[in-house]
């Protein structure tokens, strides 16, 4: 039994202490949040022990793993404390939202040669991971255009807004990964425009975006295009198109049954998308959390690393630069 820490008690360690939990190949044994009344009923639930000093929680003796959850300008702190008393982390996204201290960590991470995963939890939806599968064994024949779209049902509160290090680091992140993983090449340009739109206000508030497209391109001429936007008034949009030499991929949006209506009224009429993130990933983040569990329990390799981490910030501080300036930006 591998036995695992959480940190952080918000919306995104309470799916992950309830998959660790879940996981007969592993022992939800602590979860850690500065904040008592946050941790101590996730803790109870599960029967692990709640602890507010997340420090002490990595170096307890019985835990062998990390999973960090809690606010990005803590993830660099809390994860090389972890490597360097050799307890293996999954981290999610960013490593930090600047980008010299992210590739200095992942730099550090590498010659400690820790065992260290960076939750990009989308690669391991069920479709989407079947995608990936598909290309691998040529059922389209060699990649040629992937696009990408991604649009949130309404605009996070301001907090998160102010927190978030924006939409190209925050939301846009996902996309630029996926566009990596589903290309097979890194690209090696990248072309970027974003408005204000939804709440101009608010986003102009904090130097931020709300809609942008990115263009990317690799050395042998593979295209991606990302579309994002914060408001889709339909629901929570996720969809994903590849284009190969022999064929084409897609992936529509998920809805909680695939009934239809037709009357005299209407035709084809659906139930409205999956509501946010939570709904949509649900099976992605239990599969992640399978799969971190799963390399540690064989000694494999992971399935993502902080280079990964590292590549998509770099796309994504890229697309920035890119609206700033006007301008196609190598990377």
């Amino acid at each position: 039994m591998i036995g695992i820490a959480t940190l952080g008690a918000g919306r995104i360690g309470k799916i992950h202490a309830g998959n660790v939990a879940a996981n007969p190949n592993a022992r939800l044994v602590a979860v850690a949040d500065p904040f008592a009344e946050a941790c101590e009923p996730l803790a109870a639930q599960y029967g692990a022990c709640a602890m507010t000093d997340p420090m002490a929680a990595i170096a307890r003796d019985d835990v062998d793993a990390v999973v960090i959850g809690t606010p990005t300008d803590t993830h660099i702190g809390l994860l090389m404390h972890a490597v360097k008393l050799g307890k293996a982390v999954l981290c999610e996204k960013p490593i930090d939202l600047d980008m010299g201290k992210s590739a200095q960590a992942a730099a550090q991470i590498e010659k400690l040669g820790a065992k260290v995963m960076l939750a990009f939890n989308r690669r391991f939806d069920p479709t989407f991971a079947e995608i990936r599968r598909a290309i691998d064994v040529g059922q389209i024949g060699e990649v040629r255009q992937v696009v990408i779209s991604s649009r949130d049902p309404g605009m996070p509160p301001e907090g998160y807004v102010k927190s978030s290090g924006g939409l190209f680091r925050d939301m846009t992140i996902h996309d630029l990964d996926m566009a990596r993983w589903l290309l097979g090449e890194e690209p090696v340009s990248v072309t970027a425009m974003a408005s204000r739109v939804v709440d101009p206000a608010l986003v102009k508030k904090y130097d931020d975006f709300d809609t942008a497209m990115v263009i990317l391109q690799t050395a042998s001429g593979k295209q991606a295009h990302i579309n994002n936007c914060r408001e889709a008034v339909y629901g929570y949009d996720q969809r994903i198109e590849v284009l190969g030499a022999t064929g084409m991929l897609t992936q529509d949006n998920l809805r909680p049954t695939t009934m239809r209506l037709t009357t005299a009224t209407m035709t084809d009429a659906q139930q409205p998308l999956l509501n946010f993130f939570l709904e949509r990933y649900t099976q992605a983040y239990r599969a992640e959390m399978e799969a971190f569990i799963a390399a540690l329990a064989s000694g494999g390799p992971l399935p993502t690393t902080a280079v990964d981490g590292v590549q998509a910030l770099r796309l994504a501080e890229a697309a920035l630069e890119s609206v700033r300036t006007g301008r196609t930006v190598s990377v």
